[in-house]
């Protein structure tokens, strides 16, 4: 039998690991980049990913132009705007705040080039519903969810009966369910995949009871008097609630390979998908500024992953196979 140290790692986990090891390297690269020019010679060094070429957008003294949905203005969005900028693509951010169907509609629609919000799990279900075939192109980060409570300080204090607020759109409503399910509190026919519904719990001991609404709505039920509790992620949290997740009764793990269809990325049209400047805006969410934006709105409970493309892209066409023969 192996050593729990010598178990194999999620891929989730394995990419932070890689990038993480990528920008040793290249602040290795940069020391000695800058001792070179200290002493009289300059050579330029060009490190993405595994000593590959960045494919640069501004190489040519050219400026690329995007037009991006968002669900909102965010301190992440910001540093990626600004990142971007120095690498020759100009991000304009067209926020969507009240119905997260939108920024897909418009991408669909042909009025936004691309939009950064969703992962694998939302995607599947509105391609499957709505006939749309968008894809991932850039990984960007994952968000850790758990259960919160103003009343509790212990999910042993779940009362029985308790109100549980859960998001209402399927990807994000079942993976609430999961969460409550890991946690020993209810059990879920595994037959329902990541899409379940509260119609899909097959064993409620302590007679929870379901309320969905709206996820970007959540954190303000946080002090609602007949909510117990509410799952959601972390970062949904405004900055002035003070919530991190120190406060959850109980986390997800965020790098599980289970976690995988939570991925959240840059999605595009079929006709687009293979245009370079995904290239490039995967290397801008390899800065440290972009980490730092993220860490500001998320407070420290999100990170930027990088996977391959083609991962994100298996993982969808599995998830839509799957609502398409459930549905």
């Amino acid at each position: 039998m192996s050593a729990p140290n010598d178990a194999p790692q999620s891929e989730l986990r394995s990419a932070l690991d890689q990038r993480s090891k990528r920008r040793r390297i290249g602040l290795i690269a940069g020391i000695g980049a800058a001792a070179l020019i200290a002493g009289g010679a300059v050579v330029a060094v060009n490190l993405a990913g595994a000593g590959e070429a960045t494919a640069d957008v501004a190489a040519a003294g050219d400026t690329v132009h995007l037009k991006v949905a968002s669900s909102g203005e965010s301190s992440l969005n910001d540093a990626v705007q600004e990142v971007a900028a120095e690498h020759g693509v100009e991000i304009e951010w067209v926020n969507f705040t009240d119905d997260w169907t939108l920024p897909n509609t418009a991408l669909v629609a042909g009025e936004v080039d691309a939009n950064a919000f969703q992962h694998s799990a939302f995607l599947s279900a509105f391609n499957t519903e709505n006939d749309a075939e968008l894809v991932p192109v850039v990984s960007t980060v994952i968000v850790e969810w758990g259960i919160f409570s103003s009343k509790l300080t212990d999910l042993d204090e779940l009362p029985d009966g308790a109100r549980i607020v859960i998001p209402d759109d399927p990807a994000n409503g079942g993976r609430a369910l999961g969460i409550l399910a890991a946690a020993g509190l209810i059990e879920v026919d595994p037959a329902a995949g990541i899409y379940p519904t509260p119609d899909d719990v097959t064993d409620n001991p302590k007679g929870l009871e379901f309320v969905p609404i709206k996820a970007l709505t959540i954190p303000q039920q946080l002090d609602d008097p007949t909510v117990d509790a509410v799952v959601v992620g972390t970062s949904y949290f405004d900055p002035s609630q003070g919530i991190t997740a120190e406060d959850a009764l109980y986390l997800d793990d965020a790098l599980a390979d289970n976690s995988l269809p939570y991925v959240n990325f840059i999605a595009t049209t079929p006709e687009r998908a293979d245009d370079a400047v995904w290239e490039t805006l995967r290397e801008v969410y390899q800065d440290p500024r972009v980490q730092a934006g993220l860490d500001e709105d998320s407070h420290g409970a999100s990170v930027i992953v990088d996977l391959d493309p083609a991962k994100l892209q298996d993982k969808l066409t599995e998830l839509e196979d799957f609502a398409r023969a459930n549905g």
